[in-house]
């Protein structure tokens, strides 16, 4: 490698370090947050929609979700914020691609990214999952979030509000992490659509109050 390819990577191996200590730690242990890292696109180009690599109209009705993401106000807008979202197939397994790296062998590829646009807002584009085979855990999709100067955490899953396997009990023992992630679907006609709004730090152990 020449001496200046070895300066430029050891510059930006610096930064990286340096801005990763500098990030506040909140949300608790969090295993497998940091596939929020594995984008193919870095975070300043991201799109505020992504669709999931299984989302059709062949023959099949998708689902959208959208919403706006605020600051811990619960009013102001939050720009720039990162969402890393990953669930099971129509099996209810992960399945991730035979060449597939990093946390997409046990994620599955059934996942995106999105950063929000100026008005706090994010949409995405998939199949509704399916519930673990042969268990009692709602069908569910999982979510990341990575805010500027703060690391990585995660907040309460996207459920549905139909799914039988979405108890009285089960409901009781959520955490409400960024608020509700109780989704209620809506048929349009050719997909069906739902909503979720996020307070950023909404139940979130060591936040800061004036993030």
């Amino acid at each position: 490698m020449k001496p200046q390819k070895i300066i430029l990577f050891i510059a930006t191996l610096a930064v990286t370090l340096y801005a990763s200590a500098q990030d506040k730690k909140v949300g608790g242990p969090c295993e497998g947050c940091e596939a929020i890292h594995e984008s193919l696109v870095p975070f300043d180009r991201l799109d505020a929609l992504t669709k999931l690599p299984d989302a059709t109209w062949d023959g099949k009705k998708p689902l959208g979700i959208n919403g706006i993401v605020y600051k811990a106000d619960g009013k102001t807008p939050a720009p720039g914020v990162i969402l890393y979202i990953y669930h099971t197939d129509e099996t209810g397994h992960y399945t991730a691609k035979k060449d597939a790296k990093g946390w997409e062998k046990r994620h599955g590829s059934i996942r995106g990214w999105m950063r929000t646009n100026d008005k706090g807002e994010y949409k995405f584009v998939t199949l509704r999952p399916a519930p673990y085979p042969g268990r009692t855990d709602p069908a569910h999709i999982h979510i990341t979030l990575k805010e500027p100067g703060i690391n990585e955490y995660y907040i309460d899953e996207y459920l549905f509000d139909d799914d039988p396997l979405l108890t009285a009990e089960k409901r009781q023992k959520l955490e409400n992490r960024g608020g509700s992630g109780i989704l209620k679907l809506k048929d349009v006609g050719n997909m069906f659509k739902a909503e979720r709004h996020i307070i950023l730090g909404k139940n979130i152990p060591n936040y800061p109050i004036n993030q």
